[in-house]
């Protein structure tokens, strides 16, 4: 017998999309009107080497138990109570409802062990309502988007002790040889005309995607796979999205623009690593530097490449130049890996590549949390955190709670005096010395109370 885990919720979460992906089959219909599912359905998961019966549940709802609404929820109940976990499921962008409140106040009184999934959450506008989820008492929340795929690897590190049979250490092994062979997702990103198209098709080998001197050429964003072959032989997947050029606000006129430029910034939230390629003949302009912050602000991590480098003279002074003007606009990642390619000539790429791949991991690596709390205590012992007004702030311990981007919190108390200064030098050496490099590292201070700890 699998073990069995359900997926309960309000009304149109978005529980029957995370049932069709975890079964890999449109079994469950699925609309943007609530209700549609009515009664439980079973279905076998298959989640990066786990196995188990997923139940998707009709939509909790508050009604009278003869009604048929009422009759729903009484199903949905049922199987909470057999199942051996069970996921709890939100809306990230409409944020907490008081039926949210009720359904966990009901999950909190029951035996099954919850897990809590915020659905919907793609992008940094839905930050807010990831971090509303923790008034539920119910522990962290999983951001995710059942519609798109992210955060599976953060729901196999949630169901995995939960489900654990004797060979759990295989379900492990399984799992991060599967994040290490998954396609690198892979955005390419930049000012129009800096060569975005002639890069990709230089690594495919072929005429894929249309160029030329005009500025604008690409409109969509264009997802290609292909396999890359390393200078050792190795091939390794790639899916390469060329996106189209991302030009200042103001000179957007044209609606077919607005639209490209919407969907240039959209393959980045589903990219893993960013490529920000640059016109070395151009230099480094504001545009580029607000191209990687937004990169950066969506926790995706980045790759500098300085294109047409066959092309420049005085390279020396070029690249210092921009590696320093991106240190100065870059303050809260530096350090990002500056490339030197032509994609003309096809120099420089597979070292690019490569890099990109190095990136990745270190952007989904996770840290255990002793040696996470070895490496934070010495850094409260070399710098210990200040006094306001003569009563210290006391930093208790942290915790990594998701990676892609590595995201850390830290518990304490009177948090909310503790200065930016301090933040930076922890997040700082979590980058230094654990082996996160420049990419992205979040750190969310907590030292409110679990209000629910009581009961």
């Amino acid at each position: 017998m699998l073990p069995t885990v359900a997926i309960v919720g309000r009304p149109n979460v978005g529980k029957s999309t995370l049932f069709n992906r975890l079964v890999g089959k449109k079994l469950a219909l699925v609309d943007d009107q609530p209700g549609v599912t009515r009664d439980r359905r079973e279905g076998e998961a298959h989640l990066l080497g786990l196995e188990f019966t997923i139940i998707d549940t009709a939509g909790y709802e508050d009604e009278d138990p003869h009604s048929l609404p009422g009759r729903m929820r009484m199903q949905t109940q049922a199987a909470v109570e057999n199942c051996d976990v069970a996921l709890f499921m939100v809306d990230a962008r409409a944020g907490i409802t008081p039926l949210d409140e009720e359904i966990a106040r009901w999950l909190r009184e029951g035996d099954a062990p919850v897990i809590l999934v915020a659905n919907k959450a793609e992008g940094k506008s839905t930050e807010a309502g990831v971090m509303e989820a923790f008034i539920l008492g119910l522990g962290e929340p999983i951001p995710f988007s059942a519609e798109h795929g992210q955060g599976l690897a953060d729901l196999f590190q949630a169901l995995l002790p939960h489900l654990e049979r004797e060979d759990g250490e295989e379900h492990e092994k399984e799992f991060y040889e599967d994040e290490e062979s998954a396609p690198l997702k892979l955005a390419i990103v930049g000012r129009p005309n800096a060569g975005k198209s002639t890069l990709i098709n230089r690594l495919l080998g072929e005429n894929r995607l249309l160029t030329g001197p005009e500025a604008g050429i690409t409109r969509d964003s264009i997802a290609v796979d292909w396999m890359w072959t390393s200078h050792e032989g190795e091939e390794r997947p790639v899916r390469l999205i060329d996106t189209a050029g991302m030009r200042k606000r103001a000179k957007v006129q044209d609606k077919l623009e607005k639209l490209a430029v919407s969907d240039g910034l959209n393959a980045v939230n589903f990219a893993e690593v960013v490529v920000l390629l640059l016109d070395a003949t151009r230099g480094l302009e504001a545009q580029d530097l607000r191209i990687a912050d937004k990169v950066l602000e969506e926790g995706r991590a980045l790759v500098v490449a300085l294109n047409k480098w066959d092309t420049v003279e005085h390279g020396s002074a070029l690249y210092q130049g921009i590696k320093q003007a991106l240190f100065d606009g870059l303050a809260q990642v530096r350090g990002v890996p500056i490339m030197t390619v032509s994609a003309a000539t096809g120099k420089g790429l597979d070292d690019l590549i490569k890099v990109a791949f190095e990136t990745r991991t270190a952007w989904s690596q996770r840290i255990s949390t002793g040696v996470l709390n070895r490496w934070f205590e010495a850094a409260l012992e070399a710098n210990p955190p200040p006094a306001p007004g003569g009563k210290r702030i006391k930093l208790r311990y942290i915790t990594q709670n998701k990676t892609r981007p590595p995201t850390f919190v830290l518990f304490g108390t009177r948090l909310d005096e503790l200065p930016e200064s301090y933040r930076r030098y922890l997040v700082n050496g979590i980058r230094k010395e654990l082996g996160f490099g420049a990419v992205p590292v979040r750190l969310t201070l907590r030292s409110a109370k679990n209000p629910y700890a009581s009961k």
